[in-house]
C-alpha cells in the first residue's frame, strides 16, 4: 500500500480515499473532478481582510511622497533646502529602522495568498454516483490532496 497524502481529516493510499468519514475503494473510482463552492464568510473575511492589509502598507509610502513634494516645494519658495534636507535625511533613516518590520505584515499577506480566494470541493464518481469528498477554502492544502488523488487514480489505471 502506498501512502500518497494523509493529515487528521484525509488520507489517500493506493486501495481508498478517505474523506469526511466515507471511504471510496480506489478501484470503484472513475472520474475526479474539482469545483468552486460557494464562498464563505471565512473566505469573504480573509479577502477583505487582504485588502485592508495592503491598504495600511501602500497607505504610508503615498503619504510620504506627498510630504516629500511639499518639503521640496516650500523650501523652494523659502530658499531654505539645508533644513529640507535634514528632515528627509532623518525621515529616510526612520524608513531605514522601520523596513525589517515589514517582515510581519507581509508574511500575513503571503499565508493569505496561500491558502486562497475561494472554496474548492473534491468530487469523485464512483458507481456511477457523484460523491464530494472535500470541501475547504484552502488552497494549499486542497491542492496537495487533489494531487494526491490525481495520482492514486492515475496508478490504479497502470495495473
Amino acid at each position: 500500500m502506498t501512502l500518497y497524502y494523509r493529515d487528521d481529516a484525509v488520507q489517500v493510499t493506493s486501495e481508498s480515499i478517505r474523506a469526511g468519514g466515507q471511504v471510496i475503494a480506489l478501484p470503484d473510482v472513475t472520474f475526479v473532478w474539482h469545483e468552486r463552492g460557494q464562498k464563505t464568510l471565512a473566505v469573504r473575511g480573509r479577502v477583505l481582510g487582504r485588502g485592508v492589509l495592503v491598504l495600511l502598507l501602500s497607505l504610508p509610502p503615498l503619504v510620504g511622497l506627498v510630504c516629500v513634494v511639499s518639503l521640496a516645494w516650500s523650501a523652494q519658495d523659502r530658499g531654505n533646502w539645508q533644513l529640507a534636507l535634514i528632515i528627509l535625511a532623518a525621515c529616510a533613516v526612520g524608513a531605514l529602522a522601520l523596513a525589517p518590520f515589514l517582515e510581519i505584515p507581509l508574511g500575513w499577506l503571503d499565508r493569505s495568498y496561500e491558502r486562497g480566494s475561494h472554496v474548492h470541493e473534491l468530487w469523485v464518481q464512483h458507481h456511477g454516483q457523484e460523491h464530494m469528498l472535500l470541501r475547504t477554502p484552502d488552497a494549499l492544502r486542497f491542492g496537495q490532496i487533489y494531487r494526491a488523488v490525481q495520482r492514486a487514480v492515475e496508478q490504479q489505471g497502470d495495473h
